[in-house]
């Protein structure tokens, strides 16, 4: 088993205050509402509550190395009067031409042989993947970089440990889920397969997220979920 490093933490920068996120969600608060039939009036749903989140995407990246051998059919062309072809001790015939070939070429094409080789086949496969708090793959849309983060994640995290989502799956189970995704599947008939795994980093990246408490018709309760990084309605 891989040793385990301690995770790298982000925490992405805010582009939308609760002022703004307030705004944004008073207007769009009838959406999670609507149903085929008809759409509530913005008088007849209610803001409950607000809340800053920071959910975590887990980002691991590694590099998976292997080799070994496989058989293969290698076929070669020889000249129309070549019958037989020597070859690490054997003897291998041409191929049989079809009857349709034969009555188009006659004896004047090539010959074909069949040569049964092993290969010594290389494998190096480099990625990543990043992982929502519930260990399912996601796509990573967001900028990374010395203006898209904040200089004191773990100060913003412990003081906001009640909103803070973590990851519930271990670093192990992302690590196999990277395994997983790098190794691709191999021949059924190889031998002497020789593999390894190199673990590069894991990050920890905590996106903001405004999440509304609403209270619609009927006083049905629903959730709308804003990202304060994009700006956006998820």
């Amino acid at each position: 088993m891989e040793k385990i490093q301690k995770n790298k933490i982000i925490v992405l920068r805010k582009t939308v205050d609760e002022e703004d996120a307030s705004k944004i969600i008073k207007e769009k608060k009838t959406s999670v509402f609507k149903s085929r039939l008809k759409k509530p009036k913005k008088e007849d749903v209610h803001e409950d509550s607000i809340k800053l989140k920071y959910e975590c995407l887990l980002k691991i990246s590694g590099k998976y190395l292997a080799d070994y051998y496989r058989k293969k059919i290698h076929t070669i062309s020889v000249d129309s009067n070549v019958q037989e072809v020597a070859f690490g001790g054997g003897g291998f015939l041409i191929k049989e031409k079809s009857l349709f070939k034969r009555a188009i070429v006659g004896n004047r094409g090539k010959n074909k042989i069949d040569l049964p080789l092993e290969e010594h086949v290389f494998v190096e496969n480099e990625d990543e993947i990043v992982l929502d708090y519930n260990g399912i793959y996601v796509d990573f849309p967001f900028k990374v970089n010395s203006k898209t983060i904040e200089n004191y994640p773990e100060r913003i995290l412990e003081g906001n440990l009640s909103n803070v989502q973590g990851p519930k799956i271990s670093n192990q189970t992302g690590i196999n889920s990277l395994k997983d995704f790098l190794k691709k599947p191999l021949e059924s008939d190889i031998r002497n397969l020789n593999e390894e795994f190199i673990l590069k980093e894991i990050t920890e990246v905590y996106v903001p997220i405004y999440e509304a408490r609403l209270i619609g018709p009927n006083k049905k309760v629903e959730l709308l979920r804003l990202d304060a990084v994009r700006n956006k309605i998820l």
